[in-house]
């Protein structure tokens, strides 16, 4: 009985450590993606600002589908 409270106990560590790791790691990439953001301000406009067309090209040949049904 001891024994098994030592292995659920080992693997509760194994879990919370992998836990914390997961959301060192997400801090880590949420940092990042800010600093990028912040350091190609302009590129980031600017692809959006190309983006707009093609999205209203979808917008507009799913507004068709859905009328032709």
């Amino acid at each position: 009985m001891a024994e098994e409270n030592k292995e659920a106990g080992k693997a509760d560590v194994k879990k919370i450590f992998w836990t914390v790791f997961k959301v060192i790691l997400g801090l880590v990439f949420l940092a990042l993606g800010v600093l990028a953001i912040m350091k190609w301000w302009g590129d980031l406009l600017a692809v959006v600002r190309g983006c707009i067309g093609l999205f209203l090209i979808l917008a507009g040949i799913i507004t068709l589908a859905i009328a032709k049904e």
